[in-house]
């Protein structure tokens, strides 16, 4: 989408900002809603009223934002390149609404800028104040974290916040894009092969094609070629501070189970860490809809539960890292184990949780590595819907995912084509999706079918397909392919170090014990491999990665909370011996005395 396009229904964005322009904008997706008086009135018992003058700034693009506003009277509009000649109005808010997206409740730097445009007050709540009430109280949580998420969504669409300079064809450009796109990051790609703006900014910072992909903000900041590290650092994805590498237990691994082993060791009193390769949420961040989870009959993204999970263990003092690309881990001394890190970091801890989940499998096809990214995907989220609103697409694969995909893009593209390898739906997918797959309008269900081929050089023009049971070969004309074709899991760190199954899944439980290297550490141990725990003693595996796991989003949060309660039994030594560990209550006298309390500034 260029960036004077809006989205449908939308009224058109100005690109320069006109007094004649400040009406306010409409709330058709929800992202806008207007608090009310109760809510307001919760609001103002933790804040304070300020009045505001014409131009007067709020928040400023490029800074982290510590206050969350509510406007009383007046108006507000958030802005786009503030003072620029590319300054552009995207919101306009009156009275009832409030300033603010996803980023202010994580704490990154802000993507535009809010000034005052009417004479007016506002409610200035601190952001301690709004994590507090977003997690505690649902009347008021439940409006802002759903308007943050929609509002985020929307920048996204918009292209706003930095911009990616690169060719497709650039591995390097691949790598920012999915860093991006992962994490749900306002951005812009200019492709430097086809883009005539690519051209021109080149030339305006002096730099060669040889030298992108760039990273560019606010016409002030130039990054070539930067790690996603560096890129993390600068729109203020969370990480450790100094010489935080010491604690209670370390989660290498940011999906449900993950995410969930964090929420209750932080809230047991464990001093814990959260360290993530790519983004938080893991494949579940992805899914467009969830609709089987308990307790949401209405279904759920899984981009707000990730985010719902993530506010749960900040509040409770868990500290989560990203990007930190786990590489190594080995024993430190009798009580610690040691997780290095690319970077060449390293981080000790007396347990260990693996939940690094697994990676959806790569189609191997000729053609498609030079469109991945570009019109081959591996998720379906509203950046790469946004993106198929005018032509057919294609989604690979018979799960769940393929299926949540399937209705997903349905509400965006005019056509949307299931391949599927199998002879029906029923073998790998709920019966709830195959009901709905079956019966919606825009979709086409194609059974024993797989891909030979993608074509198109630019964009993708059409894939090959084939009848693996008759043998006949066929174009098929989309625009879009999407692959969720099974997974594999993220361990190659790990061979040799603790016992995997022949997929590379981490064994646990009597599995792993039997196929231990050295036996004897357990009766060392007084006890036997508990049942989520790997062939080391003191590291567990939950989730995805785990062989033998359900992969499933509720199963893999139980198993991630069920984690914790074994490693205070790991902590505390109290297992007897010849016992699995898994049937005695969690937490009073099992918790090691070392066991720190909660540290969390919310909990004060």
């Amino acid at each position: 989408m260029s960036r004077d396009q809006s989205l449908p229904g939308e009224e058109p964005v100005p690109k320069r900002v006109d007094k004649a322009a400040f009406w306010e904008t409409p709330d058709i997706y929800g992202a806008y809603p207007r608090l009310t008086e109760d809510q307001t009135a919760r609001l103002a018992e933790h804040g304070q009223r300020r009045s505001m003058a014409p131009n007067d700034v709020l928040i400023q693009e490029g800074e982290r934002c510590e206050t969350f506003f509510v406007v009383l009277s007046g108006t507000v509009a958030v802005v786009e390149d503030y003072g620029t000649p590319e300054e552009r109005v995207l919101r306009v808010h009156g009275p009832g609404r409030f300033i603010g997206e996803l980023g202010l409740l994580h704490g990154q730097v802000a993507f535009y800028t809010a000034v005052a445009r009417e004479p007016g007050e506002v409610l200035a709540v601190s952001l301690d104040q709004l994590r507090h009430l977003v997690s505690q109280d649902s009347t008021v949580g439940d409006v802002v974290l759903r308007a943050c998420l929609g509002r985020r969504a929307l920048l996204v669409g918009q292209g706003a916040g930095f911009r990616i300079i690169g060719s497709r064809y650039s591995p390097d450009t691949r790598r920012l894009r999915e860093f991006a796109i992962r994490n749900r990051l306002p951005h812009r790609w200019i492709d430097l092969e086809t883009d005539e703006e690519a051209e021109e900014l080149l030339r305006r910072f002096g730099v060669g094609p040889e030298e992108t992909p760039l990273v560019i903000w606010r016409d002030t900041t130039l990054l070539r070629n930067p790690s996603n590290a560096e890129l993390a650092r600068l729109i203020g994805l969370p990480s450790l501070p100094a010489g935080n590498r010491h604690g209670d237990v370390l989660i290498v691994g940011s999906g449900p189970a993950g995410l969930a082993a964090a929420v209750y060791a932080a809230s047991e009193g464990l001093s814990t860490t959260v360290v993530e390769a790519m983004a938080t949420g893991g494949q579940t961040a992805t899914s467009s809809r969830i609709e089987n989870l308990l307790g949401f009959p209405a279904g759920i993204s899984g981009a707000e539960l990730t985010e719902r999970a993530v506010l749960q263990a900040d509040k409770f003092g868990a500290r989560i890292s990203i990007p930190m690309e786990a590489t190594g881990l080995h024993p430190k001394d009798e009580d610690h184990y040691v997780v290095a890190f690319a970077d060449g970091s390293e981080i000790a801890a007396r347990a260990v949780v693996l939940a690094t989940g697994a990676r959806y499998r790569r189609l191997q096809v000729p053609g498609i590595e030079r469109l991945e990214g570009t019109s081959v995907h591996y998720s379906a989220t509203v950046y790469e819907a946004q993106q198929c609103r005018t032509d057919p697409v294609a989604v690979v694969g018979g799960g769940n995912s393929a299926g949540q995909a399937v209705l997903f893009l349905a509400g965006y593209a005019p056509k949307v084509h299931l391949l599927v390898r199998g002879p029906s739906l029923e073998a790998s997918m709920s019966r709830y999706l195959v009901d709905q797959v079956e019966r919606h309008p825009q979709v086409e269900v194609m059974l024993h079918t797989e891909v030979t081929e993608v074509i198109g050089q630019e964009v993708l023009e059409e894939v090959g397909v084939v009848d693996n049971r008759t043998g006949e070969h066929r174009p098929l004309a989309v625009r879009g392919l999407f692959v969720f074709t099974g997974a594999d899991p993220h361990t190659e760190w790990l061979a040799g170090i603790i016992a995997l199954d022949s997929r590379g899944f981490v064994l646990t439980g009597p599995e792993a014990q039997e196929a231990c290297a050295y036996p004897e550490v357990w009766h060392e141990h007084g006890r036997s491999c508990m049942t989520l725990e790997t062939s080391l003693p003191g590291v567990f595996a939950v989730g995805d990665v785990r062989s033998g796991s359900v992969k499933r989003v509720a199963s893999a949060a139980g198993e991630g909370a069920m984690a914790i309660h074994l490693v205070h039994r790991h902590l505390g030594h109290a297992a007897a011996p010849g016992t699995t560990g898994t049937s005695a209550a969690g937490g009073g006298s099992d918790v090691s005395p070392r066991i720190r309390h909660k540290e969390s500034a919310w909990l004060a």
